[in-house]
């Protein structure tokens, strides 16, 4: 972990008490295979930061915690992330970093932002999603906002493609369905 995602994960920690956490965050995290143990509580700030930035947004019922879902199988909730080796030119340094595992191209896209900070990755991301519903429902014709919502972050999230990406689900998605099935089993447990 960089020195700098540390310090964040350091200023982060002293204005959050664990107890203002929501169940939809503590289910994200503990219920993500990409948090190593001794990480918990830093992971549930972050994620508590996460979904503060959601929240702003108009997200539908049916896909709240969409970014929880999203920074655990991308980083683990770890804002110093370094991955897609694979894709990058060099092999030596990493294209997508932080918690969402964002691209260079973001830096160009929202100017100012600090793809390893997680707020404004947060809003970068939430705000690129944003951005393609109307894109989204002049080519896939989809009338409910979470058929909407959901292309449009498929959309958001991958290269483009002739046609579209209607059809398609982010591979988020499972994960999300995943939170929110223990959520609703917390809310009304079995008899």
């Amino acid at each position: 972990m960089t020195l700098k995602a540390l310090m964040i994960i350091l200023i982060l920690s002293h204005n959050v008490p664990a107890k203002e956490y929501d169940p939809i965050i503590n289910i994200a995290v503990e219920n993500c295979k990409n948090v190593k143990q001794p990480n918990i509580e830093n992971a549930k700030i972050i994620a508590k930061k996460l979904y503060d930035v959601e929240q702003k947004f108009d997200v539908p019922k049916k896909l709240k915690g969409m970014i929880l879902a999203a920074a655990c199988l991308e980083s683990g909730f770890n804002p110093g992330a370094r991955g897609d080796r694979k894709f990058s030119k060099s092999k030596k340094k990493p294209m997508a970093i932080g918690v969402l595992q964002m691209w260079p191209i973001y830096e160009k896209m929202y100017p100012g932002i600090d793809r390893t900070n997680p707020r404004q990755a947060a809003e970068a991301w939430m705000s690129h999603i944003v951005k393609q519903i109307p894109k989204v429902k002049k080519r896939c014709k989809y009338k409910t906002p979470k058929k909407i919502w959901v292309a449009a972050w498929v959309t958001g999230i991958r290269y483009k493609k002739p046609g579209g990406r209607c059809k398609e689900r982010p591979k988020h998605l499972r994960f999300l369905k995943k939170m929110h099935r223990i959520y609703n089993d917390k809310l009304n447990p079995a008899l």
